[in-house]
């Protein structure tokens, strides 16, 4: 049994003031932490614990009981290896992660420690991120010199511990001098701003080849949905809730427990633990919670930034996040994915989005049954496209629930692609109506009169099977608000389709010169919505789909 006198108090804290500890910590503690301390296979090493503590206070700043806490875990150790590997904290803006994080990195690099070439890498997706980080020892180090000299060499890009010859620097996330490194520690900063899993990666691929490997991602939530942050969110869950944690993670998440405790100051401390010991602290964020009563548009940013809160860009977005999950899930906290009836032989209208040859392309088939708009998709993605690196959407999970309905292609996407899927549809459903747009509109005719279909609509036939449509985009001033309705009613489901959630996501409504709304990308080049305008097309003509009524 392991017995650390931090980590005893934070827990007879904990029993006695559980209102103040959101489910993440609960479950931590619960699932996690206690029948950790009941092991007899680990060793805690108290002594490099203490030096730890006795360091980080010396030179830079006390610690508060929770950081004694979640420090005394890093010292865990199974066969001289570190039980856990991967540390997420999670919490408000404000609460002195870097304080607390960055005088444990530079302990990890000295000979306190004493792994030889341990080295630490900060890491952030901009360089003025990642450098505020590393001034955090900088400027510790400048301000003793004397005394520091003889243990480290450092200038304004990396510090040297002379005894270890560990190496303290920071790098932004897109950097390519992090390929065949060997970390000992990577701190992952505000990890919401990480635009794929591929910068992750790259990142602490060099994890687990030096001795006491581990990583720290440090974050508060964001406004970007479906990226890196919203899967290690599930993956911590999972763990959370006591299922397998072969993977090492330590998750330390602190967040409201719902956007309804917002307006209870006793609640805040959920997301900011460092509250109580940090006047300023609270009277910032009490200083943030009336701007944004005064100003509705800051509101995201305040329940994002101080709650912890999973918001999404405001920047006239479609649908709100919670709306969107909804089209998805029928239980949004346990992801209990919505029903849907067999629609072999249904009716139905097809709807696709095909721009470009190097991106994306999607094909959607669109039902109603009993009040209830049904959306499946299939999506293909050319690998071709200069940007595909850098698009903010986890393509690796390919395959696991909710990453089925897309295929990246190793070449450029042409019309067959389409027309194929298409004639699969056909042979499933009872399809009224083909929709798509101008843009590859001659290109399609051809492929469709290849494979025999000529049905065009047009004025001479106004029941032709396939529709073109001249401007897809300012069809928002038509549809968007039954779009809307529907949407926000639960009327539409969208499968467990993360790429759709992420495509809906992705879309603004603008305001025209001429009084009209259109549908545009919030971001052209990363942010993908075709899944989306799929769906606005078929959604189009959504009346064909009403029910017939027959007279007797």
């Amino acid at each position: 049994m392991i017995y650390c006198k931090e980590i005893y108090d934070y827990l007879d804290y904990y029993e006695n003031n559980k209102e103040l500890f959101n489910e993440e910590r609960i479950l931590l503690i619960e699932n996690i932490v206690k029948p950790t301390l009941k092991r007899t296979d680990i060793v805690f090493d108290a002594d490099g614990y203490y030096r730890c503590l006795k360091f980080c206070e010396l030179w830079f700043y006390p610690f508060y009981p929770y950081q004694k806490f979640v420090t005394a875990f890093m010292f865990l150790y199974k066969d001289d290896n570190v039980v856990f590997r991967t540390f997420v904290i999670m919490m408000g803006r404000g609460n002195g992660k870097d304080g607390w994080i960055i005088p444990i990195a530079l302990y990890f690099t000295s000979e306190l420690y004493n792994i030889p070439s341990y080295d630490v890498d900060v890491i952030a997706t901009s360089e003025s991120q990642a450098k505020d980080s590393f001034l955090v020892a900088y400027n510790m180090l400048e301000q003793n010199k004397n005394k520091m000299l003889k243990h480290f060499y450092w200038n304004k890009t990396e510090i040297l511990n002379r005894a270890t010859l560990s190496k303290f620097r920071f790098l932004t996330s897109n950097s390519t001098t992090a390929d065949g490194k060997k970390p000992g520690m990577v701190i992952m900063n505000e990890y919401h701003a990480y635009q794929n899993e591929k910068n992750a990666n790259t990142n602490i691929s060099g994890i687990g080849k030096k001795k006491h490997g581990r990583v720290i991602i440090i974050t508060s939530d964001g406004q970007t949905r479906e990226g890196p942050l919203d899967e290690l969110k599930d993956t911590c869950k999972t763990i959370l809730n006591g299922e397998d944690n072969t993977i090492k993670y330590f998750p330390f998440i602190c967040k409201l427990d719902s956007e309804d405790l917002v307006d209870n100051p006793k609640k805040w401390i959920q997301a900011n633990p460092s509250i109580d010991y940090m006047p300023i602290l609270r009277d910032a964020i009490e200083t943030d919670y009336y701007e944004q009563k005064i100003s509705p548009s800051k509101r995201n940013e305040f329940l994002a930034k101080r709650m912890n809160l999973p918001q999404q860009f405001s920047e006239d977005c479609v649908l709100d996040w919670e709306t969107i999950l909804k089209s998805s899930f029928k239980d949004i906290k346990n992801k209990i994915v919505r029903e849907c009836p067999d629609l072999n032989g249904k009716k139905a209208i097809i709807g696709i989005d095909f721009a470009s040859f190097n991106d994306f392309a999607s094909v959607g088939v669109l039902f109603k049954i009993k009040g209830e708009y049904i959306w499946r998709c299939k999506t293909f993605i050319s690998s071709k496209n200069k940007f595909f690196k850098d698009i903010k959407f986890p393509f690796k999970n390919y395959g696991q629930n909710g990453f089925q309905d897309y295929e990246i292609v190793n070449t450029s996407i042409d019309a067959e692609f389409i027309v194929n899927e298409v004639i699969n549809l056909v042979g499933k459903y009872r399809i009224v109506k083909i929709v798509l747009d101008s843009y590859r509109f001659q290109l399609l005719k051809q492929a469709f009169a290849n494979k025999g279909i000529t049905d065009i609509e047009s004025k001479t036939n106004p029941e032709g099977l396939i529709r073109m449509v001249r401007y897809p985009a300012s069809m928002a001033a038509i549809v968007a608000p039954k779009i809307e309705l529907e949407f926000t009613q639960g009327n539409v489901n969208i499968g467990n389709s993360a790429l759709m959630r992420w495509a809906i996501n992705n879309t603004s409504i603008k305001d025209c010169r001429d009084g009209n709304k259109k549908y545009e990308k919030i971001e052209p080049k990363l942010r993908k919505n075709d899944p989306f305008m799929a769906f606005v097309g078929a959604f189009s003509q959504s009346d064909l789909l009403e029910e017939e009524i027959i007279y007797i």
